[in-house]
């Protein structure tokens, strides 16, 4: 079997160190985009991506309960967890 040949590494000319001129020239992607792909295309692209912000965020935290009290939550099935959230958020 042959070995792969190793990539070719890119040169400083395909890709220079970043000057003050360069940078003080560059403009953010929402003034750029829509000039080269259209405004439809750019739109898409600059799109936030992942699950949307939900108005009533949730916080990650870890909490240690007896072995037997998480069966029995888990034993209710899918969703236990919102249940659970629900009766410590009326009990407060």
């Amino acid at each position: 079997m042959k070995k792969q040949p190793k990539p070719k590494k890119k040169s400083i000319r395909q890709n220079p160190e970043w000057t003050a001129a360069m940078i003080a020239k560059a403009r953010p992607a929402r003034e750029v985009l829509p000039q080269i792909f259209g405004a439809r295309t750019a739109a898409n692209m600059l799109k936030p991506r992942g699950r949307p912000k939900s108005p009533e965020s949730k916080v990650a935290i870890s909490l240690r309960l007896p072995p037997d009290t998480l069966a029995r939550w888990k034993a209710t099935g899918p969703g236990w967890q919102t249940r659970m959230a629900e009766v410590l958020r009326e009990s407060v």
